[in-house]
């Protein structure tokens, strides 16, 4: 009976660590599952693919430059489609003039059906035109006593290009061609035209030099004033005393050509700074361009026709271009468990311009995820161009989170 007794007790004791046990592993486990249920999944890594610019994919522009002389072509907004010649400081004669009617117009503005200020043309002037007309300069005729407004100097300053009236409106400006030519100096420094110096208000001293892409400078800021930008597209203007004159820049009022300046003599042979407006996927666009020490021929026609298979060209490769084709690889993302998956473009991105442009392109991570399911949102990408196209980057695949053996061993 001792012996069974023994064994009785013997063998709860057993059952009472056999539930301990137990009871202890359950505990364990339910630890260890608390814990596992409680760790933090840490958020998928991710890594950008693309470069900060991407160019616009298809043919380069196949621009028509002229034979000899410089030239510059851009499209504001966009940038410049490049430049040809050497690049150096060369007479610019009558182109001049842009900065003069620039400077007119910063001291006196000139709105919309306003004459603006009035000149009284005096006998010194007169002398002046007529000493002028004798050296074959380019003048209009004025008599004693006419009153000329703001306007009608403009006119007569840029279209038939009067080089009297550049005199006058520097007088009226500053109090003297000096003073004038200081200023033009001065304001083309701060337009960063390095390479550009002027002598004279006309342009009639050939020691009055420039640079095609200086002159593009000068050009952008010029076509902003509405005043400029009306008159220099007028195809021919009504002068007081002159009448009737045609503006010798005959690309005006065809295809788009809306300016702005000729220039001609013997030091500088033909040279044109010339817009042209296009539309291109419903957007319009300004081309600038500037040719300059054109001599195959008469100088104007020489100068005109050099522009007009410049911009021609140019605004044959103004285009809407892909960035990014639809499907493309944008980023990477990658789990703690190393498995990946691609995260790539919902549709294309397209942007305005010509094949080669480069326009910058951003990322937006829209949140941070610990897992992906396939085709779920990661990110915006946009190309930053005129256009500012942008596509939801999405997963190319399930990317799932780690599993529970893998975190798990983590743990462990």
């Amino acid at each position: 009976m001792a012996a069974t007794g023994s064994r009785a007790r013997s063998h709860r004791s057993n059952r009472r660590w056999a539930l301990v046990g137990l009871l202890l592993t359950a505990i364990l486990a339910l630890g260890i599952a608390g814990r596992l249920m409680s760790e933090r999944v840490p958020p998928l890594q991710i890594k950008r693919l693309l470069a900060e610019t991407l160019p616009i994919r298809g043919p380069r522009p196949k621009l028509v430059w002229p034979v000899d002389g410089e030239a510059a072509v851009e499209v504001e907004g966009l940038g410049s489609l490049g430049q040809s010649g050497p690049a150096t400081p060369v007479p610019i004669a009558s182109v001049a003039k842009v900065m003069t009617a620039y400077l007119t117009l910063r001291s006196y503005p000139l709105a919309a059906g306003s004459e603006g200020f009035e000149l009284r043309v005096t006998a010194a002037e007169v002398g002046d035109e007529r000493r002028r007309a004798a050296l074959g300069e380019s003048v209009v005729p004025v008599v004693a006593g006419e009153l000329l407004s703001e306007r009608r100097a403009l006119q007569a300053l840029l279209i038939p290009s009067a080089n009297n009236i550049a005199e006058m409106l520097a007088d009226h400006d500053a109090g003297s061609a000096a003073a004038f030519v200081a200023r033009m100096n001065t304001t083309a420094h701060a337009l960063g035209m390095r390479s550009t110096t002027y002598t004279d208000p006309s342009g009639y001293d050939a020691t009055t030099v420039s640079t095609p892409g200086d002159q593009l400078k000068l050009a952008a800021v010029a076509m902003r004033e509405p005043a400029f930008a009306a008159i220099v597209d007028e195809s021919a203007v009504d002068l007081p005393v002159a009448g009737e004159v045609d503006n010798y820049n005959g690309l005006v009022g065809h295809d788009g050509y809306v300016g702005i300046k000729t220039g001609s003599d013997g030091a500088a042979g033909g040279c044109l700074v010339f817009a042209k407006r296009v539309t291109v996927a419903g957007r319009r666009f300004t081309i600038l361009g500037a040719v300059l020490g054109q001599r195959d021929g008469s100088y104007v026609p020489a100068a005109l026709a050099s522009a007009r298979e410049l911009g021609d060209s140019a605004a044959a490769a103004l285009r809407s271009g892909t960035v990014l084709p639809a499907g493309a690889g944008v980023l990477v993302a990658r789990g703690a468990d190393g498995k990946h998956a691609s995260v790539v473009t919902a549709s294309a991105l397209r942007e305005i311009g010509w094949g080669g442009l480069k326009v910058p392109v951003t990322v937006a991570l829209t949140h941070a995820p610990t897992h992906l399911t396939a085709g779920q949102q990661v990110a915006i990408v946009t190309a930053s161009g005129v256009a500012l196209a942008s596509s939801r980057a999405v997963s190319a695949r399930v990317l799932p989170a780690p599993s529970l053996l893998w975190r798990l061993r983590h743990l462990l």
